[in-house]
């Protein structure tokens, strides 16, 4: 019988402790980030342009509209649900991205796939007038997809294959020409300029009920295959051959990975707006608190994205009162310093 050297054996003795005490750490983690969404979801019904006492809030939720206070609230509880969804949506698809393409700066809206969407419901609007939600998601995935293998070709160019500076200038550079394209369209269709240009900042208000079950099936949908994929992206990310080597289908586990990314990204643009660094921002901050383990990464970062949407949101209402900030705008305030701190601290090594 073989025997073990000392070396072994310590490593066996620990491991299983060491194991058992970062999952306690985790689970813990994980009950502190359930408690804010918790809390974001309450302040999210309590602060706006009026605050609105607890009696109110339950008697809202009990159907009352009698007063001025419990219709904000019965108008906020969509836009509560919208936020969390559209959040967690975002966050998750910006983890899938960087773990399918092994880049920290991968994110939907960096990547163009946010302003393909856009640029494709603009283009239904103005030319083929689109009318339903079913129509508007439909349309928004489509352009986000033909937008991301768009960029994914641009960026495979050249030498070294797609690199993620190259990935990262390519779908900069689509986003601003998309961007650029959008406007063309708009600008000489009044009939549909005020709409669009207030959508196309992003942002959670307006909503109702019946629009969030028309997109709840597509995040369903997208939800579960990015969930799903988090055991092939941990292959992934030792590599192509050795993923391969394990008995992995690369090229299948990157496609269903993306896919779902694409439909979580393109769905919350139809009903939201583009908006981006939920997806760049939340997932660097998760594998801060859990690793680079994508079963724990993947459901942290949709937690989180919905922590971010539904705290800009109420910072929002609250720093322009009466008035309000669309969530679009907080968010790129808080995004754009942390991807020019994530682009000087990858700068040296991986792009």
């Amino acid at each position: 019988m073989p025997r073990l050297n000392d070396q072994a054996l310590t490593t066996t003795t620990l491991r299983a402790p060491d194991l058992g005490r970062q999952t306690r750490l985790r689970l813990f983690w994980l009950c502190v980030v359930l408690g804010l969404v918790a809390i974001c979801c309450a302040l999210s019904i309590a602060i706006g342009a009026r605050n609105v006492g607890f009696g109110d809030i339950v008697a809202a939720f009990g159907g009352a509209t009698d007063t001025i206070e419990q219709a904000a609230i019965a108008k906020r509880i969509p836009r509560t649900v919208l936020a969390a969804l559209a959040g967690a949506a975002l966050g998750l698809a910006g983890a899938v991205m960087q773990g399918v393409t092994r880049n920290p700066l991968a994110e939907p809206g960096i990547l163009g796939v946010n302003m393909g969407a856009a640029l494709a419901v603009v283009i239904g609007l103005a030319w083929f007038g689109l009318a339903s939600a079913q129509a508007y998601i439909w349309t928004a995935i489509l352009g986000a997809g033909l937008t991301a293998v768009f960029v994914f070709a641009i960026g495979s160019l050249g030498r070294g294959g797609p690199t993620p500076l190259k990935l990262a200038l390519a779908g900069t550079a689509t986003t601003i020409a998309l961007a650029s394209f959008v406007t063309a369209v708009i600008l000489p269709r009044n009939d549909i300029a005020e709409g669009a240009r207030s959508w196309q900042i992003g942002g959670v208000g307006g909503t109702s009920f019946a629009t969030i079950w028309q997109v709840v099936p597509f995040l369903v949908v997208g939800f579960g295959l990015c969930l799903l994929s988090a055991r092939k992206l941990n292959s992934l990310a030792l590599g192509d051959d050795l993923a391969a080597g394990l008995g992995e289908n690369v090229v299948l586990a990157r496609w269903l990975a993306s896919l779902g990314a694409v439909i979580l990204a393109g769905a919350t643009t139809a009903v939201c707006g583009p908006i981006s660094f939920v997806g760049l921002l939340v997932p660097h901050i998760c594998r801060l608190i859990v690793g680079v383990d994508h079963r724990w990464l993947l459901p942290f970062s949709a937690l989180g994205g919905a922590i971010l949407l539904l705290s800009s949101d109420v910072i929002g209402r609250t720093v322009a009162r009466p008035g309000e900030l669309d969530v679009g705008i907080v968010t790129a305030f808080v995004g754009a310093p942390v991807f020019i701190w994530i682009v000087q601290r990858y700068r040296g090594r991986d792009l």
